[in-house]
């Protein structure tokens, strides 16, 4: 990823890609809730890849992976409450998982099935999937003003990507919340590339510095190894420092900010787009995060922390190889 300078959002990092501490993590996790965050993790990955090897052999139509960028889905879903809504974008299974939605009605989506899934969005607090750039954003701001006028102690999260800043649905929602003190986060997954335009194409700027300009905060969260490359991804940045509900504010409906996760993905862009589209240069970067071995980051990043004291084992992360199965068994069921 070519670097952006950095000008006034603040930048948190804490955990290097060994799995050392370089920051204070002490944010009120227990053990059981950094083993669910790794639980979390860890099955996301399994299912992005079987969703992939799912859409390869023809069960899905088409589906856009997110490997690498487990943390900041994670994370951040984590963070919410069960009264909070998430407006996602196209790639969001990892959060859904969190918010409870079952994976394999989510899929049916993907499969084309003519409803679009079955899930509910009301009982998980999860819109439905959005493919088109950067219309979520509108959406979860909406939602927001909502809230605030219900008197809810409720935020919104909207998820997007870096190419969704470049677009004027950002800005249109971004300023009106900004203008009328919705309880929104805009949460920017930033992995350098909006499909074969790099980031330097798009912005001169860090997309967390814009916030500035509307009147609210911006955090740049980095979560990729010393040298750029891909998925560095600090979790516990992501899920409670700075903690960042709106909902936890003294006064509902001032909770407004956006994050900027820089992260890495691995993958491809989507299933049945991969091939010249997505430019020789976001081709290459992949390949050489791949050879990085990165593959296993940040879940073997974090669980082997967890194993060296003592709050993990080998049993712990093999006991998820059974959902694979069970989601291919699912997705062959569904019509």
């Amino acid at each position: 990823m070519t670097e952006i300078a950095s000008t006034d959002a603040p930048i948190v990092r804490l955990v290097e890609p060994d799995g050392s501490v370089v920051g204070d993590v002490e944010v009120g996790l227990s053990e059981d809730e950094r083993r669910e965050l790794l639980r979390l993790m860890i099955r996301s990955r399994r299912l992005d890849r079987e969703c992939w090897a799912l859409q390869r052999q023809g069960e899905l139509t088409v589906y856009p992976p997110f490997e690498g960028q487990e943390a900041a889905q994670v994370g951040s879903a984590f963070a919410l409450g069960p009264d909070d809504f998430v407006f996602p974008s196209f790639r969001e299974l990892a959060a859904a998982v969190v918010r409870g939605v079952d994976v394999v009605e989510y899929l049916q989506y993907h499969r084309g099935t003519w409803h679009g899934g079955p899930y509910d969005p009301i009982a998980n607090g999860f819109a439905p999937i959005c493919v088109p750039v950067a219309t979520q954003i509108v959406h979860a701001v909406g939602w927001a003003m909502g809230a605030k006028l219900d008197g809810k102690r409720a935020c919104s999260l909207a998820y997007f990507g870096d190419g969704s800043a470049s677009e004027g649905d950002f800005h249109e929602g971004a300023n009106m919340a900004a203008v009328y003190g919705a309880p929104a986060i805009l949460f920017c997954q930033n992995n350098g590339w909006a499909i074969s335009v790099p980031l330097a194409q798009q912005t001169a700027a860090p997309i967390a510095d814009r916030a500035a300009g509307y009147g609210f905060p911006g955090v740049r969260v980095d979560g990729r190894l010393e040298d750029g490359g891909p998925s560095g991804n600090d979790l516990i940045a992501k899920r409670l420092r700075p903690a960042f509900r709106a909902a936890a504010l003294p006064v509902p409906g001032e909770g407004l900010d956006v994050r900027e996760s820089v992260t890495s993905r691995l993958g491809r862009g989507r299933g049945r787009c991969v091939g010249p589209r997505h430019g020789k240069g976001r081709q290459k970067e992949r390949k050489r995060g791949n050879r990085r071995c990165v593959h296993e980051r940040p879940p073997r990043r974090l669980s082997d922390a967890r194993s060296r004291k003592g709050c993990t084992s080998a049993g712990f992360v093999s006991g998820f190889r059974h959902l694979n199965l069970r989601t291919s068994r699912g997705i062959a069921r569904a019509t």
